[in-house]
């Protein structure tokens, strides 16, 4: 049987407790090493004390270190670097792996040929079946079929030293695995889709969530300059609404500047056409989903505010990461 540590990145959220009971339960061979990574900036051990003890005798197997808020991919860093095991399977604290993980996992990694350095896990998100989706629920439902996706991923521990772990200045959970993956695949190693199933229920969300997303705007302008303007294609991830977003928020701002300046006919026709960008983008949301006079509230207030964050989020990270050194040049 092939070694293996599980390594968690967490904020000790209510779903923490869950997360560590299905690995508790699932069947198979267990992990020799658990090590949880409490990156809260302020750790207090207390909140830890249930999720803990629901893993029974994995407890003592069980590792709490702490990665000081610096987001989870240095969190994952920190538990990369405390487990000595030749696989390291990462999880999210917001999953559930299956009644077989531990079983499937020992398959996905037994045939994993020597140039494999990763395989992936397969994500089920569970949607309502009594109703449409909300915007948000479609947003986590596409995780599903996404790439790369490390709320579960096994990596070799050498492939990871290889390519010098999590890139640390990705500091959201958006974008860090695409960039891990490009360069896994960049070094030689293949990434291999395994057959282990984890569910990744939708958390709970307020009605701004999808506005404070944009900020992974920031982030696709750190993976154009790490890997090239084309680097949607290679990482098979989808290219989003940005471009939209750019004509729709130039639009308001010619539409504002003509207004000002006294050209009532050019800022009229730009109004226009921000107003048609934005109804066009709203009613895309609005359409697949329950159509809730919350939903539809949610959907327009956030629909005339999204462009222009996306907007300020893009350029934002452009400038901010205008000299980041790809990662060929920040290895010792």
């Amino acid at each position: 049987m092939t070694a293996y540590a599980v390594v968690i990145p967490t904020l000790v959220r209510d779903t923490l407790a869950d997360c560590l009971a299905a690995l508790a339960a699932a069947g198979g061979p267990k992990p020799e090493e658990i090590v949880l990574v409490d990156d809260r900036p302020e750790p207090d051990s207390g909140a830890l004390k249930h999720p803990l003890s629901v893993l029974g005798d994995l407890g003592e197997r069980t590792l709490v270190i702490h990665s000081g808020g610096r987001g989870p991919a240095a969190a994952r860093n920190t538990g990369m670097r405390a487990v000595t095991a030749p696989w390291i399977a990462f999880l999210d604290d917001d999953v559930q792996v299956g009644p077989h993980w531990c079983h499937q996992l020992a398959e996905d990694l037994a045939e994993a040929g020597s140039d494999t350095g990763a395989v992936q896990g397969v994500i089920a998100v569970p949607l309502p079946g009594e109703r449409r989706p909300t915007d948000w629920e479609r947003g986590t439902a596409g995780l599903a079929q996404a790439r790369w996706i490390t709320a579960d991923m096994a990596l070799r521990a050498e492939t990871l030293r290889q390519v010098c772990g999590f890139d640390e200045r990705f500091r959201r959970a958006f974008r860090e695995d695409a960039d891990l993956a490009l360069r896994v695949l960049d070094a030689g190693w293949q990434i291999r889709q395994g057959r282990r199933t984890t569910r990744h229920p939708v958390r709970p969300a307020d009605r701004w969530v999808s506005l404070r997303t944009q900020r992974g705007n920031a982030d696709d302008a750190l993976m154009r300059r790490l890997h090239g303007p084309d680097w949607w294609h290679r990482a098979l991830a989808p290219r989003g609404r940005l471009r939209n977003h750019l004509a729709i928020t130039a639009t308001g701002l010619a539409a504002c500047a003509l207004a000002v300046t006294g050209h009532r006919r050019a800022a009229a026709a730009a109004a226009l056409g921000w107003a048609a960008g934005t109804g066009e983008f709203a009613w895309a949301r609005i359409a697949p989903g329950p159509r809730t006079r919350y939903e539809v509230d949610t959907m327009l207030a956030t629909s005339v505010l999204i462009p222009p964050a996306a907007t300020w989020h893009w350029f934002n990270g452009l400038w901010r990461h205008r000299d980041a050194a790809l990662w060929r040049e920040m290895a010792p």
